[in-house]
């Protein structure tokens, strides 16, 4: 939280376990049938919207790019998505394991590839493209 701008119910990484500055991440999201999108997607069939775990991918790979980039107070845009595959359900009990590590980087545009695995079967994995914006001064 000290790093993310994003806060309860859209903040989606519980811990880091490994960071290399502008090189690799990898993190946890432990999913619960408590988040709120269960209630929705599907009440019989839970299920988490592939959506939000590409933006867990996002939110692990923004914090190996903020911890760098604290004092410059930057915000991560997610700007593209690209070869994205998802290869398997993600339920209440799972755990995701999000390895993500820098493609490149260049006046604040970048492109990270990831995948996102419960135990050892990868269950999304892809290319996700980035912008490093300047926090705007009196917005919240």
């Amino acid at each position: 939280m000290k790093i993310l701008p994003h806060r309860y119910p859209f903040l989606l990484v519980d811990r880091i376990l490994e960071v290399e500055n502008d090189k690799r991440v990898v993190g946890i999201k432990n999913v619960t049938i408590n988040e709120p999108f269960f209630h929705g997607h599907f009440p019989h069939t839970p299920i988490m919207p592939g959506v939000l775990i590409v933006e867990a991918m996002a939110q692990v790979g923004a914090i190996m790019l903020l911890n760098t980039r604290l004092d410059k107070r930057m915000i991560p845009y997610l700007a593209g998505i690209e070869k994205l595959r998802f290869r398997r359900p993600v339920h209440p009990g799972d755990q995701l394991v999000i390895e993500m590590e820098i493609v490149g980087i260049k006046s604040g545009m970048g492109k990270m590839k990831g995948r996102a695995r419960v135990k050892d079967t990868t269950v999304v994995e892809g290319e996700i493209l980035f912008a490093l914006v300047p926090e705007k001064e009196g917005v919240k």
